[in-house]
C-alpha cells in the first residue's frame, strides 16, 4: 500500500517552481545580468525536481511487513517490531524497543489516511 502526498503540497511546489522561473526569465531581460541572477533559475529547478520526486515516490509505503517513509533520509521500520503507537499533534509516532518512526499526517491525503489508520489498527498494539 502506498500513501500519497496531498495535492496541496504538490501544487505548492509546482507553483513556486513557476514563480521562480518567471522571476528568473525577467531577470535575464534586464540590461546587466549578474551571476547571482542565475540562482533564481537554480531555485526554480530545485522546486520542479522536488515536485517530480514527490509525485513519483509516495510519502509512505507499507509492503512486505515493512513501513517505509520515503525521502532523502528515508526510514524503514518492521511492523512486527512496533510495540506502541503514539498520536501526538496529528502525527503518528511508531515506537519499537530501539527505533522511532514519525508519520506526519498533514502530508497525507484524507482517503489514504483512513486506509493507514485501518492498517495501523490491525497491528493490535497499544495506542497512547
Amino acid at each position: 500500500m502506498k500513501i500519497r502526498h496531498t495535492k496541496r503540497q504538490l501544487n505548492i511546489n509546482l507553483i513556486y517552481g513557476f514563480l521562480w522561473l518567471i522571476f528568473f526569465i525577467t531577470m535575464l531581460f534586464k540590461a546587466e545580468v549578474n551571476w547571482i541572477d542565475y540562482g533564481w533559475g537554480l531555485l526554480s529547478l530545485m522546486y520542479f525536481i522536488n515536485y517530480f520526486y514527490l509525485k513519483k515516490y509516495k510519502y509512505l509505503a507499507i509492503e512486505n511487513g515493512m513501513i517505509n517513509v520515503n525521502g532523502p533520509l528515508g526510514k524503514k521500520l518492521s511492523l512486527n517490531e512496533v510495540k506502541r503507537i503514539k498520536k501526538f499533534g496529528g502525527d503518528y509516532i511508531l515506537k519499537t524497543d530501539k527505533k522511532e518512526l514519525t508519520i506526519c499526517t498533514q502530508f497525507i491525503e484524507t482517503d489514504t489516511l483512513n486506509k493507514l489508520n485501518k492498517k495501523l489498527e490491525k497491528l493490535g498494539v497499544v495506542w497512547c
